[in-house]
C-alpha cells in the first residue's frame, strides 16, 4: 500500500534513505532569453501550440516551423502574406467572432481577440486552426503588429460542424429547421429595424399532401417533400433563407422586399411550380401549395407578430380554395373570428334545414334552350343571412362535414330533377373528399334508387384534384359510376392540374372550360380564345361535350360559340336561382334563355360601397368608393371636382393610390390610377406599396405595425388653404 499512499515531498525536506541530493532549483528569469526561447521551441515542437506574428502593416513575419510542415512550405515562401490571406475566418451562424465583431474589424481596430476558428490554406493543403492574437505597441504608442498563438483543430472541427448543422437543418430536405428560421427571423428583424429596411415572410403549406401519405405511404411522402424542397430552392436560389418548419409546412424569409406586386409574382411562380406532377417510385402525384405573406415592418415588428400575420394570411389562402396566395391585412383577424363562428354554426345548419339548393342553367349553344341545371349549395343563416359557399365549403371540408353535406345535396338534386321536364339534366359538384370516401358509389346508388330518377339525367361534376394519389382506385370508381348510368363531367379544366391522361383514361362525357379562360377571350391581346379553341377541338376528337363557363358579355358569347363550344353557362343567361323559381319557369314551359348583358368585356371591376379617404392639398375628404378596378375607380360624395384634378385615394391599411380625375358629373367622379393596383391573391385588389411605419416613426410616433389609420398617424393636416371641394351626404 506504500506505493499508493506516498507522502508529498515539500521543498527543503531532507532526502529519504538512498536518495541522491537534488540539484538546486534554477528558475527561468525574465532576462534569461536563451532559456525562454528554448522553452518556446520545445512547446512548438510538441505541436501542442504554435506562435505567429505580424508587422505593423499586417504582413505575417513568423509562424512556427512545425505549423508549416503539413503544407510543405518554407518560411521564406510564407513570409509577407497578410493575416487575412492566411487566416480566413469561419462563417459561423452568428456571422461574427468574439465580441460580436468580425475578425477583419478587430484587426483594423487593433483589438485583442480570443480563440477564433479560422480556415488555413497554404501550399498544397488546408486545415482548421483556432487562433488568438494581441496587438503589440512600442513605448511611444506606435503599433508594431500582432503576436498570437494557434493550434490545430482540424480533427474536431468537422464533427462540430456536423453537430451544429444537425441542430439547425432539417435532416430530410436539407433546409433550415424551425429553430434556425426562428433565430434568423429574430436577428434579421432586429437588424433591419435599426437600418430601416423591410423584410417579407412567406408561409407555405402543401395542399392534399396527406392524401399522398395515406395512399402511397410515408416513404413516398418523404420523397415528395424532398422534391418540393428542391423546387422551392429552384425558385428562390441562394438569395433567400428557406426552411421546413415540420410536416408539410415551409417558410421563406425575403430581405429588402416590400413590393406586393413582386411578392405576388413570386408566390404565383411557387404555386405553379408546386402544382406540376411528381414522379415517386413509379407513381404519379399531384399536389398544390397555399401561401400566406406578411411584410415587416408593415404587418409586424416582432418575430411573433409577423409570424402570426403570415399564418393568418396562409389560413385565408387555404380557406379561399387552396392553390392561392394571400397578403396579410387587418381584416383577416376579423375573418378568422368569422370563420370560427362559421365552423360552430355549420353543424346546426345541416340539421336545421338552413341549406338550400340553387340552380344555374347550362344552355345549348345553338338554341339557347336549357339542357342542364348546375346545382349550387347555399346557406341561409338565421342571423347572418345568405353565406357564400366560398366561406363555408372550405370549412366543411376541414371539419369533416363535406361528405354529409354532399350526400344531402345529391339526394336533394335527384328528387328535384324528377319534377323537371325530361330533357333537362342536373349537374352536381363532387368534392375530392367526397369522391375519396369508400362508400361514395353506394351513396350515389342510394340517391338514384330513392328518387327513381333516370341515372342519365344526373351529371357528376368532378375536378382534376380527384386524380391525386391512387389512380387505380379512381379508375375503379369511375367504372362503377358509369355502370350506374350517370354522366361524368370534368370541371374547371385547365386550372393547374391538367393532364391528357385524365381524358384518355377517365370516361368523361363533358369538359367544362374554366371561366378564367372565357373571361375576356374576345379581346385582341388575349390568348384565352386560343386555349378555348384547343380544349373544344380536343373534346370534339374525344367525342365529349364542352361547356364554356362564366359567359358574361355578348362578345364572349360570340367568340366561344364560333370556336364550337356545345354548351354555355354564365350570368349573360341567368344567375343561379332557388329551386322553386326554376320549377315555376319549367312549369310555364320557359326553356329558352335569351342572352341579356353588356355587349363587350370590360376590365374587371369590383362593385363596392364603402367609405374611403380622398386627399387633395391640405385636406382629407370622406367619399364613397362605388367600384374598383386595377386601373381606376368610381367615387361619390364631392362637388366641384374638375376633370384633370390630381388626388390621392386612401384605400385603408396604409394604401395610398395617386390618381387623376378623368370624369366628373355632379357628385360622382371617375379616377384613373397612376400605378395600377394588383391582385391580393383572392378576388380583391391592393396597392403595391403602403405607408411605411418608418415614415410614421420619423413623424414622431413609436415604431409599430400599421394601425387602423396610418395616414392620420403620418400627417397632421394644417388646413392652411380653404377646401377646394364640397362634401355631400349620400343616402
Amino acid at each position: 500500500m506504500a506505493g499508493l499512499f506516498t507522502r508529498i515531498r515539500k521543498q527543503g525536506d531532507p532526502p529519504e534513505n538512498g536518495e541522491a541530493t537534488p540539484p538546486p532549483v534554477a528558475p527561468i528569469a525574465a532576462s534569461d532569453l536563451a532559456r525562454r526561447v528554448e522553452l518556446l521551441d520545445s512547446l512548438e515542437e510538441t505541436g501542442v501550440g504554435w506562435f505567429w506574428a505580424s508587422d505593423a502593416e499586417g504582413r505575417m513575419i513568423y509562424l512556427s516551423p512545425a505549423a508549416l510542415e503539413p503544407f510543405a512550405m518554407r518560411s521564406d515562401e510564407f513570409a509577407g502574406r497578410t493575416i487575412t490571406q492566411v487566416f480566413e475566418e469561419e462563417r459561423r451562424e452568428e456571422g461574427t467572432s468574439q465580441g460580436g465583431r468580425p475578425l477583419k474589424f478587430l484587426l483594423a481596430a487593433r483589438n485583442s481577440f480570443g480563440a477564433t476558428p479560422v480556415r488555413v490554406k497554404l501550399g498544397r493543403g488546408d486545415a482548421w486552426w483556432e487562433i488568438a492574437g494581441k496587438p503589440r505597441f512600442g513605448k511611444d504608442g506606435s503599433f508594431h503588429g500582432y503576436r498570437g498563438t494557434a493550434r490545430d483543430i482540424t480533427g474536431t472541427h468537422e464533427e462540430r460542424r456536423k453537430q451544429e448543422r444537425a441542430s439547425q437543418y432539417d435532416s430530410l430536405t436539407g433546409l433550415a429547421n424551425r429553430y434556425r428560421m426562428s433565430r434568423q427571423l429574430e436577428q434579421m428583424l432586429k437588424a433591419f429595424a435599426h437600418a430601416k429596411r423591410s423584410c417579407a415572410l412567406m408561409m407555405l403549406d402543401l395542399d392534399r399532401f396527406k392524401q399522398v401519405n395515406d395512399t402511397l405511404g410515408h416513404p413516398a411522402g418523404d420523397e415528395l417533400l424532398k422534391q418540393v424542397a428542391a423546387r422551392i430552392r429552384g425558385v428562390f436560389g441562394d438569395r433567400v433563407e428557406i426552411g421546413r418548419l415540420g410536416g408539410d409546412e415551409f417558410q421563406a424569409i425575403l430581405p429588402d422586399l416590400d413590393d406586393r406586386g413582386q411578392l405576388g409574382d413570386i408566390a404565383q411562380e411557387l404555386i405553379q411550380m408546386a402544382s406540376q406532377p411528381y414522379s415517386i417510385n413509379g407513381s404519379r402525384a399531384v399536389i398544390g401549395v397555399s401561401i400566406g405573406i406578411a411584410v415587416a415592418p408593415y404587418d409586424g415588428i416582432a418575430p411573433e407578430e409577423l409570424t402570426k400575420a403570415a399564418d393568418l394570411a396562409l389560413y385565408a389562402a387555404k380557406g379561399g380554395g387552396r392553390g392561392q396566395h394571400r397578403f396579410y391585412s387587418r381584416e383577416l383577424r376579423d375573418q378568422a373570428s368569422f370563420r370560427h363562428q362559421i365552423e360552430q354554426d355549420l353543424r346546426d345548419a345541416l340539421h336545421g334545414e338552413q341549406l338550400r339548393m340553387h340552380y344555374q342553367p347550362i344552355v345549348d349553344a345553338g338554341t339557347h334552350e336549357v339542357a342542364c341545371m348546375e346545382a349550387l349549395m347555399r346557406w341561409e343563416h338565421p342571423d347572418r343571412g345568405m353565406i357564400s359557399p366560398a366561406d363555408f365549403i372550405p370549412v366543411a371540408e376541414e371539419v369533416g362535414l363535406i361528405r354529409q353535406m354532399g350526400t344531402w345535396a345529391l339526394n336533394e338534386v335527384c328528387r328535384a330533377v324528377t319534377t323537371w321536364p325530361g330533357t333537362v339534366k342536373a349537374a352536381v359538384n363532387v368534392s375530392a373528399v367526397q369522391f375519396a370516401a369508400d362508400d361514395f358509389v353506394d351513396v350515389v346508388r342510394g340517391a338514384l334508387k330513392r328518387s327513381g330518377v333516370d341515372p342519365a339525367r344526373i351529371e357528376l361534376e368532378i375536378t382534376e384534384s380527384v386524380f391525386m394519389g391512387d389512380v387505380e382506385r379512381s379508375a375503379r370508381v369511375f367504372a362503377a359510376l358509369k355502370k350506374l348510368g350517370v354522366r361524368l363531367s370534368l370541371d374547371d379544366f385547365g386550372t393547374g392540374y391538367s393532364s391528357l391522361s385524365y381524358l384518355r383514361d377517365a370516361p368523361f362525357d363533358k369538359i367544362k372550360i374554366d371561366q378564367s379562360f372565357v373571361r375576356g377571350c374576345a379581346g385582341k391581346d388575349s390568348n384565352n380564345l386560343a386555349i378555348v379553341a384547343a380544349v373544344v377541338s380536343l373534346a370534339g376528337a374525344l367525342r365529349m361535350e364542352t361547356v364554356a363557363e362564366g359567359v358574361e358579355t355578348k362578345d364572349e358569347l360570340e367568340a366561344v360559340t364560333k370556336q364550337g363550344a356545345t354548351h354555355l353557362q354564365g350570368i349573360l343567361f341567368s344567375r343561379a336561382v332557388p329551386s322553386e323559381e326554376a320549377l315555376r319557369r319549367f312549369e310555364a314551359g320557359e326553356l329558352h334563355y335569351a342572352p341579356r348583358g353588356p355587349e363587350k368585356y370590360r376590365a374587371e371591376r369590383r362593385t363596392e360601397f364603402r367609405r374611403i379617404g380622398l386627399i387633395h392639398g391640405d385636406h382629407r375628404y370622406n367619399v364613397f368608393l362605388r367600384n374598383l378596378s386595377k386601373t381606376g375607380a368610381k367615387i361619390e360624395g364631392l362637388l366641384g371636382v374638375e376633370v384633370g384634378t390630381e388626388v390621392v385615394l386612401d384605400l385603408g391599411g396604409g394604401q395610398l393610390a395617386v390618381a387623376v380625375v378623368r370624369r366628373s358629373e355632379g357628385s360622382s367622379q371617375g379616377v384613373e390610377f397612376e400605378t395600377p393596383l394588383i391582385s391580393d391573391g383572392a378576388e380583391g385588389l391592393c396597392t403595391r406599396h403602403r405607408v411605411s411605419p418608418y415614415q410614421i416613426e420619423l413623424a414622431g410616433k413609436p415604431l409599430q405595425a400599421l394601425g387602423d389609420d396610418p395616414y392620420a398617424a403620418l400627417m397632421s393636416m394644417q388646413n392652411r388653404t380653404p377646401k377646394a371641394f364640397m362634401e355631400v351626404q349620400l343616402g
